[in-house]
């Protein structure tokens, strides 16, 4: 006979391709969330301190009464906010002609600082 026998070389193939799927990690499709926990009973919950962040059209940021007209003062405060415990709240109120560059500044400053309880608020303004 003059052809090659292939059948020791489709065993081979087949060997391998067993020890591949067995070797490749099993994919889990879950996501993995911090979920609070629950408060011991005894302790009362507290409202959290919640500092009102407002970008004006005109590019003025107003960091909860005070103006910040520098980018070194908006993280000062932000900094000064990381400071207070329990963490406060970060509620970011955007005018519609403002630019997107502010709001970009104040979130970086917040998040350098260590702040993560950090959220946009009055968003319907943006709905057409």
């Amino acid at each position: 006979m003059i052809d090659i026998n292939t059948t020791p070389l489709i065993d081979v193939m087949l060997v391998l391709l067993i020890m591949l799927i067995i070797t490749i990690p099993v994919q889990l499709h879950d996501v993995k969330l911090d979920m609070p926990t629950a408060p011991p009973q005894n302790q009362k919950l507290q409202d959290p301190l919640i500092i009102r962040v407002e970008i004006g059209a005109d590019g003025s940021i107003n960091w909860n009464g005070e103006i910040a007209q520098t980018r070194e003062r908006l993280q000062t405060l932000a900094e000064q906010a990381a400071l207070i415990q329990p963490q406060p709240e970060i509620h970011i109120r955007v005018d519609r002609s403002s630019k997107y560059g502010l709001a970009a500044q104040v979130l970086s400053a917040s998040s350098n600082a260590g702040l993560s309880k950090i959220g946009f608020v009055g968003l319907e303004a943006f709905i057409k």
